[in-house]
């Protein structure tokens, strides 16, 4: 395993799955916790952060963010 420091996160994992998508697995200092980026090929992706909230863009214009405490925001 190769990680890489940027600042307030670590990468420890990056690779792509058997169907082309792309992860990769941070651990943030501030917050003590994971948080994931998945890429896909179909031009998706998603964060997952390690406050909780999530972001989600589906490759055809619709954005979702899911704060912290659950609110879900949807941009088309």
């Amino acid at each position: 395993m190769v990680a890489s420091q940027h600042g307030d996160f670590v990468t420890t994992h990056r690779g792509t799955n058997s169907q082309g998508n792309k992860y990769a697995r941070k651990f943030y200092f501030s917050y003590g916790e994971w948080g994931y980026h998945y890429s896909n090929r179909d031009g998706s992706y998603y964060y997952k952060n390690p406050d909780g909230s999530s972001y989600h863009n589906n490759g055809r214009g619709t954005i979702t963010y899911t704060s912290p405490s659950g609110q879900v925001y949807r941009w088309y």
